[in-house]
């Protein structure tokens, strides 16, 4: 009689390994879906900044141009990253007492430079002119993408493919030396 019993146990074992399975399978593929659809915060952000500064905010929101933060673009190889008064022109008078602004407001007391986190690489062996981009009237957001919607930038490394794209597309000069690597 121990024997049938045991029997019983083993096909209801058996008998409950295919609809397990199933059930497994499908929890495990409806997680993946879940976990690749829904990717989850803080994945697709750029690294964490001194002052936490929002493009989104700034330049999406109150519509601030590229140019009035970043002034050297138009005139110098690099665009620059703004002083720190330049923060006060506006945070003089605009939420004057917010925690971050009273730390901006230390940096300038102490004439300390913010030390902004890098988030655009370039190869050392290029030279890149943001000047002859903006005077051929290149938009900031072809190489930087759409900033206005992103509080943190992200990382991003330039690459010669990427350039040569856009010389490709645009009929820019594709002398290496040239254009970038003088």
């Amino acid at each position: 009689m121990g024997n049938i019993a045991a029997l019983k146990d083993k096909n209801v074992l058996t008998g409950n390994k295919k609809p397990l399975f199933l059930a497994s399978t499908l929890v495990v593929t409806v997680a993946v879906f879940m976990y690749y659809f829904y990717i989850p915060p803080g994945v697709d952000i750029g690294p964490e900044q001194p002052i936490p500064f929002s493009h989104r905010l700034h330049a999406g929101i109150k519509e601030v141009q590229c140019r009035f933060c970043h002034p050297y673009v138009s005139r110098s190889i690099s665009a620059g990253i703004p002083p720190v008064g330049k923060c006060l022109y506006c945070h003089n008078f605009i939420i004057t007492k917010h925690p971050q602004i009273v730390t901006v407001h230390r940096y300038f007391n102490n004439k300390t430079p913010i030390s902004w986190v890098k988030v655009n690489y370039l190869p050392e062996h290029v030279l890149f002119n943001h000047q002859r981009h903006i005077k051929k009237e290149i938009a900031c957001r072809q190489c930087h993408g759409a900033v206005e919607t992103m509080d943190r930038i992200k990382k991003k490394q330039f690459e010669m493919g990427f350039c040569v794209a856009c010389h490709r597309e645009k009929k820019a000069n594709l002398d290496c030396w040239l254009a970038c690597h003088s």
